[in-house]
């Protein structure tokens, strides 16, 4: 089977499912395209032709697969106050039509980038805010009131009601008959998501519900009085007798109007709104797609620009991407945007050739498609997930849906934008720096690591920890993680460093600081390395205190922090070692970063064992006898592959490692074998792995120990500085798991 065989299939399924899910997003459309122009007091072939241009041309030029555009609820309370305010439904779409011009601009000048400055907790809550209006909105016109447009999204309503009462009204209000058509299309809809049979048939369940939506409409009317569904419960297209009556309902712009500066104000008005709402939807609904295919917000952008022009054009309302219908192509199947162009194309084919086979759709049968897509979006599972992301992520994800419910959608998500930033703002105050007491080598330092972002907000707290400063001590100033500094913070430490620093006796140290930064440069002032002064002023046991401290930072990953390039200049000349270290050459053994000291603080020994052979101990003689060491640690570790060799080689027959590749190997593990228990040789074959590494490590510490009475008793120089007490000899064992050092004599 060729390539071109195996693919056609996928091909085909996924223009099928695009076919099916552009019906349904067809039939969810055309309703909420008369909804939005009723409530934002425009002629309801306005919403209409919104929708066909949203889908037909829109569609085309844009890159995302999954979202549909069209008129937005979001937009109502926009388009109605500049319907009023430039008087006239004509001046109006041509400022629409300059919106248009303006989204195509801010697309070429890359604007789409806005979208990425939009918390996941604000998108979340966009989503889960929708289908919670959704399930509102939709309850009464389930139940048979359609008092309210189908498109208003808004929590005040224009009957001057709002989202809640209109519920608490309902009892008086609910039409029996489309409220049965309601509920039995909701109750179809559900059995049909549980049951798998019907799940898995191609036949999409919006469709079927819609069908039967219309059959049991045609039952009730011959049930008579009570039951019938007056056409006020229907879908109303308007029906236009002919072909000059269609066109007749395209109105073009009012041209006059460019002398209106009001015109220019309501175009950027839009530009601006329904710009934001597109790439907050796209986000969105990205989100949604099972693919996670993402598309040029920058491209959308230019796509509904073109598309507000054209709309604006022929008379049509603003169109930006709209969540609730491209929510219903995502969970209807739609694959690609051939499912947003089919329900542009059905649009225009059904107004122009089949109005009143769709006036015979019920309202109430659209509104249970539409509610269970809300609990798709607005699911148990959601709000789960964002109340185990964390207080930081639940709260604002709550605030914005509470604020869309309470207002509309685009001041809803203003609302939560603005709270995220201030729970930034709050978790910067609290947090704006890191203050920890180093002890470094040459004393107590006071480091002052500053935030990513830093402003006039944090001056208090830098002030506060500055003033905390003892009299006579050092401070470090770290902004390596820092990206901006308030002029007033670098103020505050410019003040701090020529002035007040001073006067306290206080030295400051600065690393971080960027070079547009004026009269700050970076500097370090206290001694990060051991001085003749520090080795001599230290006693033996003060160097083991100083290095179980080091490894205790190390452990933890608190480890000090240092200018390299100022301690390289500090000891190329001359070093002064506190302690001598004989360790093995394991990789995994980095001396220095274990005991976290840095360069010329140790005198570091490393062989194969951690032997006491001449040449070593001619090491461990020059670093205590003439560089000034006070400690000797021989350092063994667990997990030893040498001394895992030589316990081998030991206890069972031939050696672990041929003599032919490591010749020179034999000493060193000669050597090790002398702390190998020959007792062991009985049950080694049996006992369990486990065991065998447990005598393994015990083999790793005696060494250490046997090495330490080797070295006392083949240096008399190191004996002897020993029992004079100017030096100590310690023995350590290094756990490669845990970064632990286990001291003992």
């Amino acid at each position: 089977m060729t390539a071109t065989q195996t693919s056609n299939p996928t091909r085909a399924a996924t223009v099928t499912a695009d076919l099916t899910a552009g019906l349904v997003v067809f039939l969810v459309a055309l309703p909420l395209c008369l909804g939005v122009a009723l409530a934002s007091n425009a002629p309801l072939f306005s919403g209409i032709l919104a929708g066909i241009v949203g889908g037909l041309l829109v569609g085309a030029l844009s890159h995302s697969h999954t979202s549909v555009a069209g008129p937005a609820a979001g937009l109502t309370a926009v388009v109605a106050a500049q319907i009023a305010t430039l008087g006239s439904f004509e001046a109006f779409i041509l400022a629409v039509t300059l919106a248009g011009v303006l989204q195509i601009a801010f697309g070429i000048a890359g604007a789409g980038s806005i979208a990425d400055f939009v918390p996941s907790s604000v998108i979340r809550g966009l989503l889960g805010a929708i289908g919670l209006i959704l399930i509102l909105k939709q309850v009464p016109h389930l139940l048979g009131y359609d008092g309210d447009p189908l498109g208003d999204m808004a929590f005040f309503q224009p009957d001057q009601e709002n989202t809640f009462s209109g519920l608490a009204n309902l009892a008086d209000r609910v039409h029996w008959g489309a409220a049965a058509i309601g509920l039995l299309c909701l109750g179809l809809l559900i059995l049909w998501d549980r049951v798998k049979l019907l799940k898995g048939s191609q036949v999409p369940a919006p469709l079927v519900v819609v069908l039967a939506g219309v059959g049991a409409n045609l039952y009730l009317t011959q049930l008579g009085a009570g039951w019938a569904v007056e056409a006020t419960h229907l879908v109303q297209v308007p029906v236009a007798r002919d072909l000059p009556d269609f066109l007749g309902f395209l109105r073009p712009p009012d041209l006059a109007a460019l002398a209106n500066g009001k015109v220019y104000v309501a175009a950027l008005t839009i530009s601006l709104v329904a710009s934001l709402e597109t790439l907050l939807n796209l986000e969105a609904v990205e989100r949604l797609d099972p693919q996670r295919r993402t598309a040029s917000p920058n491209r959308e952008l230019i796509a509904q620009g073109v598309g507000n022009m054209v709309a604006g054009m022929i008379g049509g309302l603003p169109i930006t991407s709209v969540i609730v219908r491209s929510s219903v192509n995502i969970n209807s199947g739609g694959k690609t945007k051939l499912a947003t162009i089919v329900h542009g194309l059905l649009l225009l084919l059904c107004v122009a050739l089949l109005p009143t086979w769709l006036n015979l759709i019920p309202l109430s049968a659209l509104a249970a498609v539409l509610i269970t897509t809300g609990f798709k979006l607005a699911s148990p599972k959601l709000f789960r997930q964002m109340w185990h992301a964390g207080f930081e992520q639940f709260l604002p994800f709550v605030v914005t849906i509470s604020a869309i419910l309470l207002t509309d959608l685009l001041i809803g998500i203003l609302i939560g934008l603005a709270f995220s930033i201030l729970f930034i703002l709050r978790s910067n105050l609290r947090r704006p720096l890191h203050r920890t007491v180093e002890n470094h080598i040459g004393g107590e330092v006071l480091h002052i690591e500053l935030a990513n972002q830093v402003s006039f907000l944090n001056r208090a707290a830098l002030r506060n920890t500055l003033a905390s400063a003892p009299r006579g001590g050092h401070v470090l100033i770290d902004a390596r993680a820092t990206d901006y500094i308030d002029a007033d913070l670098l103020s505050v430490i410019r003040e701090y460093e020529t002035e007040t620093a001073p006067a306290r006796g206080i030295q400051v140290s600065l690393v971080g600081f960027k070079a547009h930064y004026k009269q700050i440069e970076d500097r370090v002032r206290f001694a990060d390395f051991a001085t003749r002064d520090l080795q001599e002023k230290l006693t033996p046991d003060q160097v083991v205190q100083i290095l179980r401290e080091g490894n205790e930072r190390f452990q933890t990953g608190e480890v000090l922090t240092r200018d390299m390039a100022h301690l390289r200049e500090g000891v190329a000349e001359h070093r002064h070692p506190l302690a001598a270290v004989l360790s093995g050459s394991s990789s995994r053994t980095p001396v220095e970063m274990i005991f976290d000291v840095g360069p010329g603080d140790i005198f570091c020994t490393r062989t194969t064992g951690n032997v006491a052979v001449p040449s070593t101990l001619g090491s461990l003689e020059y670093a205590c006898a003439v560089a000034g060491a006070k400690v000797i640690v021989v350092l063994g570790h667990s997990n030893n592959k040498a001394v895992e060799i030589a316990v081998a080689s030991k206890l069972e027959a031939g050696p672990a490692v041929p003599n032919d590749e490591c010749p020179n190997l034999d000493p060193i593990l000669r050597d090790v074998q002398e702390s190998v228990d020959p007792s062991w040789r009985v049950d080694w074959a049996q006992i369990s792995e486990d065991a065998r590494q447990g005598r393994i490590d015990e083999v790793s510490h005696r060494h250490v120990q046997r090495t330490l009475r080797r070295i006392r008793e083949q240096s008399p120089v190191l004996a002897r500085l020993a029992h004079e007490g100017r030096i100590q000899l310690v023995g350590g064992m290094y756990d490669v798991r845990s970064g632990a050092v286990e001291f003992f004599e």
